[in-house]
This record gives structure tokens, sequence and C-alpha cells, in this order.
């Protein structure tokens, strides 16, 4: 048993961070009551963990590299466990809010040095079983967080969503003292503090864009504003790299057309997985009526299925060329979100999400451990930081601007569907149902004319849902067959026990 104490310490840690991406879903009707807040505005408390949480993670993997995994790792712990109590205990949205950027900022030390740790501490076979661990756990976090959200907030109160980090911290603290390695960090280097800024303020204008494009439009001044803000910063950045002998990311990793295929995958992942839960969860509850708790446990047969999955990959599958997993996985997960087009119509309840979510649970199970130890193990213990910090920068990234385009799409999908069927305010019912508003304007609406105004509604939700749905499965599938093309059946260099590892780049 003492042997898995590592693994348990930092899936602990990952646990935690990413269920806090999805948690807080559930509780913002209760947070806007209670903190006399708009519900919009509190949309920011989703949108400002994850901001900071994509925008920092490159620089934070490459920071770890030159000072420590396990130091940046207990630093991370202790960062998320404190703003977590003062997200508790905030008296109004603009603390809650600021917390959340400070809980980003942890949670993103933590993803960034969670597969160098765990490569630190694991060879051969159990290198695999702890990688295949991480990845079901992971997995299975996104899907889990509306659940643990909904109980939580029905149970006690939408803060102990929250309070509940900090008992998990302390363990995770403990752990992580009693059994990480010790640090080892790469000497005769110092931080890349230029490209850290330029690549941090180019994600965040980009992530900030799109947030505010469904909002104001793709195309008003201030939006296209934040792009061209994203698009200069980032060539600078790149102009940098060139440059820098101290570069934060090592751009000549891209001459591989494998590890381009892995970052393919890794930018793409949590788009055509998991982007659609927040839509889905909408329909569930304001117009199936279902409590934020039964709408949450609609999402298990995608976590079952990838917790099982990883486990099988992890255990059986170590060695396997990782080209077909990650391509295999992600053409599963395409195909799960093509299903739910063929099954969601205007009269399906939420037994429709579960064939789908299933295919989808097993696509991610099989991905999502691979794309971390094909990455790491490519590049070697000294940039191991890095690869790590440039994978799972492009998964939240992704997510953030998966969940905003999505979220685009849904809403003018339901709004067109209502003005060809000649609604009333088919663009501002849109909107509103894609907010989560349908059931105040059902509320609001005069007995009589109830009925129609509901099946206009769900014929407008099913027909958003089947959009965004297919959006995402051709993501998913596009980005399978790329991983097929690009990822080539090689071995990769030595990992950090600078023996050979049964892993292909």
């Amino acid at each position: 048993m003492r042997k898995w104490l590592p693994l348990l310490a930092v899936c602990l840690g990952s646990f935690m961070l990413l269920i806090d991406v999805t948690i807080v879903n559930v509780a913002l009707p209760d947070m806007s009551l209670a903190l006399h807040s708009t519900f919009a505005s509190l949309q920011w408390v989703i949108d400002a963990y994850a901001l900071a949480l994509a925008v920092v993670l490159l620089g934070v993997g490459a920071l770890a590299d030159l000072t420590g995994h396990r130091r940046v790792y207990l630093g991370g712990l202790v960062a998320f466990a404190l703003a977590s109590a003062v997200c508790g205990a905030a008296p109004n949205p603009g603390l809650l809010i600021a917390a959340r950027a400070v809980q980003g900022l942890g949670g993103a030390a933590m993803f960034a040095t969670a597969f160098p740790l765990l490569n630190a501490s694991y060879q051969g076979r159990d290198r695999g079983t702890a990688y295949g661990v991480w990845g079901a756990v992971s997995g299975a976090a996104a899907a889990v967080g509306p659940v643990l959200g909904g109980l939580l907030t029905e149970a006690v109160d939408w803060r102990w969503i929250f309070y509940v980090n900090i008992p998990i911290s302390v363990v995770a603290v403990l752990l992580a003292v009693k059994a990480l390695s010790a640090d080892r960090p790469t000497s005769g280097r110092r931080p890349d503090w230029t490209g850290t800024a330029l690549f941090t303020v180019a994600a965040a204008a980009l992530v900030l864009g799109v947030i505010r494009a469904q909002e104001h439009g793709w195309t008003s001044g201030a939006v296209l504003g934040l792009f061209a803000l994203a698009v200069v910063a980032f060539l600078v950045f790149l102009a940098v790299q060139v440059r820098s002998p101290h570069a934060m990311l090592d751009l000549s990793l891209f001459r591989s057309r494998s590890f381009s295929g892995i970052m393919i995958a890794s930018l793409t992942v949590n788009v055509a997985a998991f982007a659609m839960l927040a839509y889905t969860s909408i329909w569930l509850q304001s117009l199936l009526g279902l409590t934020p708790l039964e709408a949450g446990l609609t999402g298990l047969p995608l976590s079952v299925a990838s917790f099982f999955t990883s486990l099988v990959v992890g255990r059986f599958l170590h060695g396997a060329r990782p080209q077909l997993l990650i391509g295999g996985g992600m053409v599963l997960i395409g195909a799960g979100a093509l299903a739910e087009t063929l099954l969601i119509g205007a009269g399906s309840d939420w037994t429709a999400l579960i064939v789908g979510y299933a295919v989808i649970g097993v696509g991610v199970g099989a991905t999502l451990p691979t794309l971390g130890s094909s990455a790491t193990a490519a590049v070697g213990f000294q940039r191991a930081g890095m690869a790590a910090g440039a994978t799972n920068s492009a998964r939240q990234l992704g997510h953030a601007i998966g969940i905003a385009v999505l979220g685009s799409v849904f809403a003018s999908s339901s709004a067109a569907w209502l003005t060809d069927h000649h609604v009333r305010g088919g663009t501002a019912l849109g909107r509103a149902l894609s907010g989560g508003g349908a059931g105040h304007v059902l509320a609001a609406t005069p007995p009589a004319d109830r009925a129609q105004l509901a099946d206009a509604l769900h014929g407008a939700a099913a027909h958003a849902l089947r959009a965004g749905f297919t959006v995402a499965g051709i993501v998913g599938l596009t980005a399978g067959l790329l991983a097929l093309l690009l990822m080539r059946p090689q071995r990769v260099a030595p990992a950090i026990d600078q023996q050979p590892v049964p892993a292909h780049a």
C-alpha cells in the first residue's frame, strides 16, 4: 500500500481541481439569492476559475521544472485550500470571484506537476497503472462535479462546495510531504518571465474574447480588440521563444509529428467530450424539471465508463501504441457526441443521454491517461513539466473556449428554430433558454399560453442540443483522425528513470 501513496497524493489534488471546474454550475441560483447578485454576474464564478487555470498552466509547468515539482505541487495545494476557505466565507460576489481566480492559480500548479510527479514515483508497469488510475480520476471528475455540487447544495449549503476542499487538501499535503520524491530541479537555467507574461496575455485575451462574444456578439469592437491582442501577443511569444535560451516552451518539439498529434488531441478532447455538459444540464433542469442532484446523476454513464476504461488502459494496455488509444479514443468521443444528434428530440427525456454519454466515457478513458504519459515520456525528465504544462494548458484552453463557442451555437440555434416557427421574441427566448432562464419565462407566461410555449421551447432546446453535439462530434472525429495520421509507432526518449519506457510518441 505504501507504494501507491504518491499516486493517492497526486490524485487527490487533481480530483479537487477538476471537480471545481463543474461543481459550481448547479449552485449558481442559490449563490445569486444568498449574495443578492444577478445570475449573469455570477457566471464569472465559473469563468474566473477556468480562465486562471488555463492561462498559467504552461508557465507554471516550466517554472516547476526549474524549482522542483513537489515544491510547486505543495504550494498549489496550500493556495487552493486557502482560496477555498475564502470562497466559502465570501460575503459578496467580488470577493468570491477573486478567490476563485486564486483557486485557479493553485489548481494550475497542481495540474502542471501531476505527471512529472507520477513519472518520478513509478517505473515500468507500475507507471502505466498510475497513469490509468490518474486518467480514471481525471475523466470522472468533470461528470462527478455536478453530482457532488447538487448533493452539497441541497443537503447542506452552497458554501460547502468550497469548504469540502479544505480537509481533502490537508490530507493531500500530508501525503505529499510523506510520499513524494525529493525534488530534482533543473540547474543552469532561469525562468522565462517574458514568455510566461506573453503567453498569459495571449491566452487570457483569447478566452476572455470568446466569453464576451456570447453576450456582445462576435463582431463587437471589444471582442475584436481582444482577439487582436491575443494574436499579437501570441506572435510575439513565438518570436521570443525562438530566440530565448531559456524558453518556457521548446518549439522544436512541434517538429515531431507525434507531439503535434498529442497537442491537437489535448486541445480538443474537452471540447468534444465535456463542453456540452453545461447545456444538457440547462435542458434537464430548466425544461425537464430535474433537481440539481438528479441532473448531475445523468452524467454517471460517462464517468463510470471513463473510470473503468482508464483502469483497463493503465493495467492491461501498458506499452500499447498510444496513437491507437488517443486516435481511437477521440473517434469514440466524436461518435458518442454524434449519436446524441439522433437520440435527442423534442419529446426526449434524460434517458436519451445514456448511450452517447457511455460511448464518450469509453473514449475519454482511453485518451486522457495516454495523452499525458505520451507527452511527458517523449521529452524526458528535464522537460516533463513543460510537456505536462503544454498538454494540460491546451486541455483547459480548449474547455474554456469550447463552452463559450458551443454556448453561442446553442443560443443561435434555439433562437433560429423559434423564429422559423413564428414564436414571438425568438432571439430573446433563445438567450433565456441558453442561460437557464426558460423556467422563469414559462412561469411568467399566462396559463392559457404556457403549454404552447413549453412545446416550442422543448423543440428549440432539442434542435440546439443537436447542433451543439454535431459540432462537438465533428471536432472529436477530426482530432481522432489527425492523431491517427500524425502519431507514429516509434519509441520515445527515456523518461525520468532513464530507462526505456514502453510508450510511443
